[in-house]
């Protein structure tokens, strides 16, 4: 059902994904189109969009709309549930294979709906129960990077789970490591990257699935073979320890932990787009990007000037500077060399 722009009525329901002339998606199929969706598609140009039809229950099934309050509740279920597994790992040596199972698929469906993949990670991201947040983090950008890459719902899960499990061999880490507030010695940063190899053996001796085991193994290799713990090139890579891999880099640039400040998300997607020319999958980074992207639409922002904005378009000519709304005014930042993003905003529920 076409409707024009300016005819939509708050609840109406977005048929299809709708992307702009330079590829990037503005709204996601599902979408309520409330006042700022509206804005979002007059702000790209569209004149007519489809929409669910208003009765059948389809649209009731599709849409969901964000809740900033069960979304924080839902994460924070998925921290306390990662805490048990990683607790139980550390006093058996082994995984529990419900709670790592049951743990991520719980997430999954809590989340199934919900398109604003950012405002998920911006609710993780603060500094307290960072190996448990972190681990949540990877396992949601890893599903949805599945399914922005077209894979089946059960697989989308399984690489999620993937995600969930990589760094569960850091429970055989001395914690005094781990916690260390400060620079890592040569020896101590040859016990962490042993991580790798005990999180293989974990899984693999305690769930027997190979696709989780490997992911735990390879996730810090590199396509150029500058990677650890084997030092293995791309050909060598599983596809689901590429994606784990992207997803793995993305939660730790973009969280604070007790001894590094967090980097903003749009900036992180910018060091993630140089990585992909060696380090990376390159389609796999593309994807991401591109995906990723139109998440930041609408959110808010503190500028290194001091101003809070918020996001209402990305820059065409360069994505990673977007243009940015002050009050009244706007500023592009791809404009202006000596303002950035310092950091996003939280809003609260």
């Amino acid at each position: 059902m076409k409707v024009h722009v300016m005819d939509l009525q708050d609840g109406d329901v977005l048929l299809s994904d709708i992307f702009n002339r330079y590829g990037l998606l503005v709204l996601s199929s599902g979408t309520i189109l409330d006042s700022d969706a509206v804005s979002r598609l007059l702000q790209h140009q569209f004149d007519y969009v489809d929409i669910l039809p208003k009765s059948g229950p389809s649209a009731v099934q599709t849409a969901v709309r964000y809740d900033p309050k069960k979304t924080r509740e839902s994460m924070q279920m998925a921290v306390h549930s990662a805490k048990a597994l990683y607790d139980t790992a550390q006093d058996t040596g082994l995984i529990d294979s419900d709670l790592a199972e049951g743990g991520f698929l719980n997430l999954a469906e809590s989340v199934k709906g919900n398109h604003d993949v950012a405002s998920m990670l911006l609710v993780l991201n603060q500094k307290d129960d960072y190996t448990y947040r972190h681990c949540v983090q990877v396992g949601l950008i890893s599903y949805h990077l599945a399914k922005w890459l077209g894979k089946p719902e059960a697989e989308c899960c399984s690489i999620g789970t993937a995600g969930y499990l990589h760094d569960i061999g850091k429970t055989k880490i001395p914690k005094q490591i781990l916690s260390k507030p400060g620079p890592l010695t040569e020896e101590e940063f040859e016990a962490i990257k042993k991580h790798t190899v005990y999180g293989f053996s974990m899984i693999a001796d305690s769930i027997g699935n190979p696709e989780w085991a490997l992911s735990a193994l390879q996730h810090h290799e590199r396509l150029d073979g500058s990677g650890y713990p084997h030092g293995i090139r791309s050909s060598e890579i599983h596809p689901t320890s590429k994606i784990v891999m992207i997803a793995d880099i993305y939660s730790a640039m973009i969280s604070s932990t007790p001894y590094r400040e967090a980097k903003d998300l749009m900036n992180v997607l910018c060091e993630i787009y140089s990585l992909s020319f060696g380090k990376l999958d390159p389609q796999m980074t593309q994807v991401f990007i591109k995906n990723m992207l139109p998440n930041l639409i609408g959110k808010s922002v503190m500028l290194t000037n001091g101003e809070r904005g918020t996001i209402v378009m990305t820059n065409p000519t360069d994505h990673f500077r977007p243009l940015v709304q002050l009050g009244s005014q706007f500023l592009d930042l791809s404009l202006v060399s000596n303002v950035r993003i310092s950091r996003f905003i939280e809003e609260p529920a």
